[in-house]
């Protein structure tokens, strides 16, 4: 049953008393703000409203939520503050002998924000309280950016994810129960016992490569017959999904030899799993020299407040511009702006970014992000003059080209120009131009959205374009202020709980921002919460 915050006060209130506590730190605000920050009634159809045992507030229990993600502590060191921190006791409005409550409570609390589909609560509400405001106005410009996040899976080998996978599948096809063996023989029997009952890292010298290959084999052999056993059960969700991720694992991490031996696939797979603990963690890279494991997060700050609109998870071998539009809609959807402008670096402007900005659906959005640099050692495709009605080219050096109708990875239509190669020999710019070694001279094919992009590159050269792409640096203080509160750990397994941490993350850092810009303007937060209701 939904239970309420007592509004009686007591005598150890600490409200009531005299504390040490700085009214104008972030607990101090808080608490200030008291029972209008958050509202049991918000939550209410989490809870059966006539029978059972009163629940913990979830008032009180959305004041503990953010702030254990504002302080970055487990459920057990947010419980002891709870009891035993003067700042969590002001910010939350408890009394000094609040005895606190067990720490599977917070765990309980949130799965029944997930459950009901409330994980986006505190956030919504603060960026309501903004609106509310007239801090964000009706019409918007973003700043986005990634910032890289570690999995809370661990990253295994291919032999581990092999033997988890193998380990994984069995499970899922209910073999840990004894009375489902009932009827194995031979190898299936082997198998079941020796991935169920032992799961061991084999016993081998991992510094022979001759038993390593062997141990390899003996793997791969181990999970075909796995996926094989699995096939009458294929219909099942859960088998379904395991054998799918076994495959992967197979497909991304060996391949046949010359000899038709099994062996470590050469490279690395774009989308390769790389833990079978949480298997949407891959390897990601922010610059050339710096790996990471896990995810990235795109976040989309407000420029004018500052205030972060947007929080999403992608995946880390993803290019961060794939996030683009679709936070957009977001926030438009979330937020009840209309976003007029997008700032963001150079991983932004793609030809289908620029395209799909100019062509939003309910009104054009202002995309500014800089094209790459050409690269001063080669002749770059933007010193071609491209004709794309005449369907001409012209080299820096006067050469021109017809093109030729071909098609781009999505099977969209471009163009390709190819220059005659006796020509470019001659020219002497091939050294640094021509790719080619042997048959054609320099190959140039457009965009299926090259006049956006030829658009986007005259533009970046403007006073205006640079003017307003200074602003961008403000989304990496507030990357920056995330990462402070342990955005870069994350702390669940799954797309909800990541989203949920996500996204109160942000709400704790959203609403030390309100703080601060209502502060300046002399306006005190729970003056606005009762005018928001």
């Amino acid at each position: 049953m939904l239970g309420r915050r007592d509004p009686q006060r007591g005598l150890f209130d600490v409200i009531g008393l005299p504390h040490t506590v700085d009214p104008n730190s972030f607990y101090g605000r808080m608490g200030a703000a008291g029972p209008l920050l958050f509202k049991d009634d918000d939550l209410a159809g989490m809870y059966t409203l006539d029978n059972g045992r009163p629940s913990l507030p979830p008032s009180l229990m959305s004041g503990v939520v953010l702030l254990q993600f504002y302080d970055d502590v487990s459920d057990g060191e947010a419980v002891a503050r709870v009891k035993f921190d003067l700042r969590w006791k002001v910010a939350l409005g408890l009394a000094l002998d609040y005895p606190g409550f067990d720490p599977s409570s917070l765990s309980v609390f949130r799965g029944r924000l997930l459950e009901h589909g409330k994980e986006r609560y505190a956030f919504d509400r603060f960026i309501e309280v903004g609106r509310e405001a007239g801090i964000i106005p009706p019409k918007v410009t973003l700043i986005v950016d990634t910032v890289a996040v570690k999995g809370a899976g661990a990253v295994q080998d291919t032999y581990t994810l092999l033997r988890k996978g193998i380990r994984k599948l069995l499970r899922a096809m209910g073999y840990e129960v004894p009375g489902k063996r009932q009827g194995l023989g031979g190898r299936a029997k082997e198998l079941v016992a020796g991935y169920l009952d032992k799961d061991r890292k084999a016993a081998i010298d991992w510094s022979d490569p001759a038993q390593r290959d062997e141990q390899l084999k003996e793997l791969v052999r181990d999970a075909e017959s796995a996926l094989e056993l699995a096939t009458e059960q294929m219909d099942e969700e859960g088998v379904r999904e395991a054998g799918w991720l076994l495959t992967k694992i197979l497909g991304d991490d060996t391949e046949v030899d010359e000899r038709g031996e099994v062996q470590i696939a050469q490279g690395t797979a774009p989308d390769r799993v790389i833990s079978v603990t949480d298997p949407e963690m891959r390897h990601g890279r922010k610059s050339a020299s710096k790996r990471f494991d896990g995810f990235k997060v795109s976040v989309a700050t407000e420029a004018s407040s500052e205030l972060i609109m947007d929080m999403a998870d992608m995946a880390a071998s993803e290019g961060d511009g794939k996030e683009l539009l679709p936070a957009v809609e977001r926030v438009e959807e979330h937020a009840g702006v209309q976003v007029e402008r997008v700032i963001g670096d150079g991983a932004y402007p793609s030809g289908d970014n620029l395209a799909g900005c100019a062509n939003y659906p309910s009104h054009p959005v202002d995309l500014v992000s800089p094209l790459r640099q050409p690269d001063e050692s080669r002749v770059d495709k933007s010193a071609f003059r491209i004709d794309l009605e005449a369907k001409k080219a012209t080299c820096p050096q006067g050469q021109e080209s017809e093109g030729r109708k071909a098609r781009d990875e999505k099977k969209r239509p471009v163009l390709k120009f190819v220059f005659d190669r006796s020509q470019c020999e001659q020219c002497p710019l091939f050294s640094r131009c021509v790719r080619s070694k042997k048959k054609d001279g320099r190959v140039v094919t457009t965009h299926y959205h090259e006049s956006h992009l030829r658009a986007a590159r005259q533009r970046q050269e403007t006073a205006e374009f640079k003017e307003v792409y200074r602003t961008r640096s403000a989304v990496e203080r507030k990357l920056a202020e995330l990462v402070g509160h342990g955005l870069r750990a994350t702390r669940y397994i799954g797309d909800e709980k990541r989203r949920l941490q996500r996204l109160w993350t942000g709400a704790a850092v959203n609403l030390k921002r309100l703080f601060k810009l209502l502060e300046a303007r002399r306006t005190e937060l729970v003056g606005v919460l009762r005018a928001f209701g």
